[in-house]
């Protein structure tokens, strides 16, 4: 049961990556229900479902699928309450037979999530299934813990999966392979030899369609604790006892236990100029667009070792990457002119973009007489492999995951309520927002922030292109 079947996230991602997924042999048996507040028939659904793959599936459709698809979607309005609701699943569970298995994705507002939850209790709907659940998970920890009470009135926490389409990323779970199926990296994923780490995550698009809903929210909300904080949990938990759900949302759990309560001294926040003028936004608003962050992780892997985050709209590029930087030699024995130390330390760099890359840079010597040293890298990237077509995107990753019970890549009630906990102080007490031009990389202050170090963007070489030579 897909909620907001008729919005922007079910038009660009959700009905492309159900039709992929059932095209492709993931998921054979499946009937899909549209639901929102939308009053069309079955067949004006489907053909809105056709404009969406029309406009948003880039792996080209075949007719004689499409229609197979076609065959599977039905539609209700939520303005029919929830017999028709009810009606519409016995129809769809008809086609299928036996006692199926349900998922309900709610891709609908926050304010309305309670609302559909309520909706589905009234229906019946409850057994037998999942929800996913879309961010924001609250606002603050009261909102946070009120959420999660009220949703559990409902279902119980093993049928919650709260998405992170981040974590769905292919990029984001070769953090996990990287790390623990490779002895040369994990017996150096320490402070002793990690000197600091940087998750940053700038975007060149504005706020002219989202102004509405972005004003009570802000960069930190949307961003930070549904996203960057999760990624920091995959670079920084401990090793899990088995690769599965359980051992890894644990492990990811008790490095939020660990986090340092966030500063306001910590923060910079910003705001780019133009925000303001925006319709629906506040002439005098004190949202932030930018914002800059270190945090502190208190356990004995990391201690001592800053984490800094960086995210923002209307910035000079748009890049998600995490940068690992690594300890400098204690001492040196090349001569001063010889280019050690010049360009900063050693970095292994993972681009947390659709097509995954990564890279591992270092100083090596430039040939001919003499000892002249240049930054070179090592550089992997998917399509390298030969399966870059064999990616799934995000959203179809995790709605797979759901529908086969892996937990894996969702988010729990204790590790939400616990990063909205560490936030509490910069809620509490945020420091003024700074503004900054579009087209760049935030406000000045963000160069004190991370000083002595440097931020890792904009890059000072370029990712070497698929084809080019030696990549």
């Amino acid at each position: 049961m897909l909620f907001g079947a008729t919005g922007d996230l079910a038009r660009r991602k959700l009905l492309p990556g159900l039709f992929h997924l059932a095209t492709s042999g993931f998921i054979p048996g499946c009937q899909i229900v549209g639901v929102s507040l939308d009053e069309m028939t079955p067949e004006e659904f489907r053909c809105a479902a056709r404009s969406a793959l029309d406009n948003h599936f880039s792996r080209g459709i075949d007719e004689q699928k499409w229609e197979a698809f076609a065959d599977s979607l039905d539609y209700v309005s939520t303005t029919s309450g929830p017999e028709a609701l009810a009606a519409a699943v016995k129809r769809a569970e008809g086609e299928l037979g036996d006692s199926p298995d349900r998922l309900h994705y709610l891709s609908v507002p926050p304010n309305a999530a309670l609302a559909a939850v309520q909706l589905l209790a009234d229906a019946n709907l409850v057994a037998r299934s999942r929800v996913i659940m879309e961010k924001p998970f609250g606002i603050d920890l009261v909102s946070a813990v009120a959420l999660n009470s009220e949703l559990h009135e409902v279902f119980g926490e093993d049928q919650i999966f709260r998405i992170d389409h981040f974590l769905g990323k292919e990029p984001a779970q070769n953090i996990l392979a990287f790390r623990f199926a490779n002895g040369l990296f994990e017996p150096i994923w320490n402070r002793n030899f990690i000197d600091h780490i940087q998750i940053d995550v700038p975007e060149e698009l504005g706020l002219d369609q989202r102004a509405g809903f972005y004003e009570g929210t802000g960069a930190y909300r949307d961003m930070v604790v549904t996203h960057l904080f999760q990624i920091l949990g995959f670079i920084a938990m401990e090793p899990p006892t088995a690769l599965d759900s359980a051992s890894i949302t644990e492990e990811k759990n008790k490095v939020f236990r660990s986090m340092v309560p966030v500063e306001p001294s910590d923060v910079v926040r910003g705001q780019y100029n133009g925000y303001r003028e925006i319709d629906g936004v506040d002439p005098e608003s004190d949202t932030e667009t930018f914002i800059a962050m270190r945090c502190t992780i208190d356990n004995w892997r990391w201690a001592g070792v800053p984490f800094y985050l960086r995210t923002g709209k209307r910035m000079a590029e748009g890049q998600r990457i995490v940068s690992i930087a690594f300890r400098e030699p204690p001492k040196s024995m090349f001569p001063a002119n010889s280019g050690v130390g010049a360009q900063g330390p050693d970095h292994l760099t993972f681009d947390l973009a659709d097509a995954a890359k990564m890279s591992l840079s270092f100083y090596g010597k430039r040939p001919g007489p003499g000892m002249r040293l240049d930054k070179l890298s090592l550089q992997f990237a998917m399509h390298d492999t030969g399966l870059q077509g064999d990616v799934l995107e995000a959203y179809e990753r995790l709605i797979l995951d759901a529908m086969r019970g892996d937990r894996t890549l969702f988010t729990t009630a204790e590790g939400i309520e616990r990063l909205w906990e560490v936030s509490t102080p910069l809620l509490d007490a945020p420091p003024p927002v700074r503004m900054y031009s579009p087209g760049s990389w935030g406000p000045n202050a963000i160069h004190q922030l991370v000083a002595p170090h440097a931020w890792r963007l904009p890059f000072e070489r370029a990712w070497r292109s698929p084809n080019a030579l030696g990549s």
